[in-house]
């Protein structure tokens, strides 16, 4: 059987015989209400928990439209539009309205980048900035202690609106809502501090209620104030099929519930061997995010099996701590044992990377040279037919396979 994935900006092809494969982790069939812009604009039209958005308009106010930045699959474009009609309707003008990048700890946008992510209709007509371009102003601490310093722009905005799209988190739960402030428009130490949290056993993807990080999370847009938000759900195509506006919280867990009749999948069983892809371009830019989809694939591999990860990476590993994490340790059970006793943003990842690594070997295919993906403690290949080759040799030509094409969104569970 040929089965196809995406790899950067191309989509490929690998076969593997049909007596091996177990299944592929597919999202479930769910009938969308509305798509794409309609799904936006009805939700702007019905919003949880709150007043339609143009009826929170008043004169003068300073509006801040807080969105993803380039790593995020969220379609801007196509939801901030709808936006800026809602807010015109109310009365806004252009001149009260900026638009902020929650950069978290990623790099800063070009400004081509900025009119990728806004679209020629909004480029150029709203003021727009990456997150932290104006400095940060603290705000509070946590109950965590996780310090409250957040964007000045959003922080003195009188109207906050947050853009998001939800999936699952492998700590957070799930994305979306809240984090758009909190990791969103933090500073890189208030980050550090909630993160700190991911090592707690139900800081855990799929969990909202009884995750402390997320709680976390909560607490700290809480105390910032969001007004309202919009988040949406794409299917593996990046379609919009669901779209929730209104309150922080509500709106945001109505999103979630839709998400897990999508995403959340049951497999017979846990394969020998789990490929896996994050779906191309943004999701696999850097190992930084591809890293997701193997969080993912570990539900699904058998204790001692292999996970074939396909991702481009053509930014490389993604952020300067975590490469110096991945290349600076000694071996996986270091990484393991150091985020314990000293917690570090982009450290983290490195972590996750080698608690999956303890369970099973990885076989990485992206275009970053050969030896430099052997100091990762994985295995180069230069296409997955070639990895799965391998893996059969090490495993057994019996050898099961699950395959995962966009394994960043779905969550699989050996189903009773």
């Amino acid at each position: 059987m040929e089965l196809q994935y995406g790899f950067g900006r191309e989509t490929r092809v690998f076969s593997v015989p049909d007596k091996n494969l177990l299944c592929e982790v597919t999202q479930n069939p769910v009938e969308a209400d509305a798509t794409g812009s309609d799904a936006i604009r009805l939700a702007l039209a019905d919003p949880i928990g709150t007043k339609r958005l143009r009826d929170m308009v008043r004169p003068d106010q300073k509006i801040v439209i807080v969105t993803s930045d380039i790593t995020r699959p969220c379609p801007s474009g196509l939801i901030i539009p709808e936006i800026l009609e809602e807010l015109h309707a109310g009365g806004a003008d252009n001149s009260q309205i900026t638009v902020v990048f929650a950069l978290g700890s990623h790099r800063r946008h070009t400004e081509a980048e900025k009119k990728q992510l806004l679209g020629e209709s909004v480029y150029g007509k709203i003021a727009c900035a990456d997150s932290g371009t104006e400095g940060f102003v603290h705000m509070g601490t946590t109950a965590a202690g996780t310090p409250v310093d957040i964007d000045c722009t959003v922080a003195s905005a009188d109207l906050r609106i947050c853009v998001g799209n939800i999936e699952f988190h492998y700590f957070a739960g799930y994305s979306g809502g809240a984090k758009a402030i909190m990791p969103g428009v933090s500073t890189r130490e208030a980050i550090q501090q909630n993160h700190s949290r991911m090592v707690l056993e139900e800081a855990k993807a799929g969990n909202l209620l009884g995750n402390p990080l997320r709680q976390d999370i909560e607490e700290a847009a809480a105390m910032v104030g969001v007004d309202f938000i919009l988040n949406v759900v794409l299917d593996e195509e990046k379609r919009v099929v669901k779209a929730v506006a209104g309150d922080l919280r509500k709106a945001h867990e109505a999103g979630c519930r839709f998400l897990d009749r999508l995403y959340k999948i049951g497999i017979p069983e846990r394969a020998d061997i789990v490929v896996t892809t994050p779906g191309g371009f943004p999701k696999d830019i850097n190992l930084y995010q591809a890293q997701k989809a193997l969080d993912n694939a570990k539900h699904a591999v058998k204790d001692g099996g292999i996970i074939i990860l396909a991702a481009s990476c053509t930014e490389g590993l993604g952020s300067e701590v975590f490469e110096r994490w991945m290349l600076g340790s000694e071996s996986p059970d270091a990484m393991i044992e150091k985020i314990q006793k000293q917690f570090e943003l982009g450290g983290h990842k490195a972590a996750a990377i080698a608690m999956v690594l303890k369970r099973c070997r990885i076989f990485l295919v992206s275009d970053l040279e050969d030896s430099f993906v052997r100091k990762l403690f994985m295995e180069p290949f230069s296409s997955v037919d070639e990895a799965l080759t391998e893996a059969f040799r090490i495993l057994g030509k019996d050898s099961s396979v699950i395959f995962m094409p966009h394994g960043g969104s779905v969550l699989p569970h050996v189903t009773e």
